[in-house]
Formats: structure tokens, C-alpha cells, sequence
């Protein structure tokens, strides 16, 4: 994922700062409790039907 896109990409929802999941090539929206996938290298910025609704546990092992 290119540096340069992850600053200046956000939440499309909430507007907030979005992280970088690697191992799961997402982008996580920590206070709307989404994941947002990355194919190709292109994050798929979409609430619906892409965007996947974090677990509680996940959103807390996040923080």
C-alpha cells in the first residue's frame, strides 16, 4: 500500500484516520467499527457491500 495514499485517505463515513491492517489488507475505521478491503492495492472505499463490521473484540484488540 503506497504511503503517500494511506495519509491522505479516511473514512468515508466519519471522516477520521483510517489503519493499515497488512496481514489482512484493510483499512480500519476504529470508531465506526469497519474494515474496509484492499484488492489490487486499490482500497474498495465502500459502506456497502464492502465494508466488513468489526467484532467488539476486534475494535478492542485495535485500541
Amino acid at each position: 500500500m503506497d504511503a503517500k495514499l494511506l495519509e491522505i485517505l479516511v473514512c468515508p463515513l466519519c471522516k477520521g484516520p483510517l489503519d493499515y491492517l497488512k496481514e489482512s489488507q484493510e483499512l480500519v475505521c476504529k470508531p465506526d467499527g469497519l474494515a474496509f478491503p484492499i484488492r489490487d492495492d486499490i482500497p474498495v472505499m465502500l459502506e456497502h457491500p464492502e465494508a466488513r463490521k468489526l467484532s467488539v473484540e476486534e475494535v478492542d484488540a485495535l485500541r
